[in-house]
């Protein structure tokens, strides 16, 4: 069973992923308007993502006995001044998640609730992940700079990418 403390913060990271979700469908329509088709299919990949990360949350709160609780979301921003500028602001936002992992991460080990502990493991290991490909794109945008025809290829690169279900034990 799920203490009080660390529901109400599992609570607050299914947010958290639902806000996740929203900024990157904003994101996407930001480069759907820009004509940068493969990027803003990307990062409809990424909603997906954010998407999965709040469901495996919410079923994991209420398979500990607790109830998830839906909160209204944030509106995020709807207009970015470059790929660039988009790409580092997903850059950081993922480094506020690592962030909010982490403190999750913490909770569990102060509330001695080893199976949230062992589940988190696979969030931690996940924003790895989202910070190396995202890092990856920025590295990639700085170097194209002004250059339209490699934004043009990185767009194409970038809708290659399709959404594929994690595998996740459960815990």
């Amino acid at each position: 069973m799920l203490s009080e403390r660390m529901q109400g913060a599992l609570n607050e990271q299914i947010n958290a992923e639902l806000y996740s979700s929203y900024l990157y469908l904003a994101m996407s329509s930001h480069f759907s308007s820009a004509n940068l088709a493969g990027m803003a299919s990307w990062m409809r990949v990424q909603v997906q993502e954010e998407l999965f990360h709040a469901i495996k949350m919410y079923d994991f709160v209420n398979e500990r006995g607790g109830r998830a609780m839906m909160k209204a979301i944030s509106q995020p921003p709807g207009a970015w001044d470059s790929a660039l500028a988009v790409f580092e602001a997903g850059l950081d936002h993922e480094r506020k998640v690592t962030g909010l992992i982490n403190n999750l991460v913490d909770v569990a080990i102060a509330e001695r609730d080893h199976a949230t502990s062992i589940f988190l493991q696979w969030f931690v290991t996940e924003q790895v992940e989202e910070e190396a490909n995202a890092s990856g794109i920025v590295s990639k945008l700085r170097m194209i700079g002004h250059d339209a025809s490699s934004l043009f290829a990185l767009d194409q690169e970038l809708g290659q990418r399709v959404f594929v279900m994690p595998a996740t034990p459960t815990a």
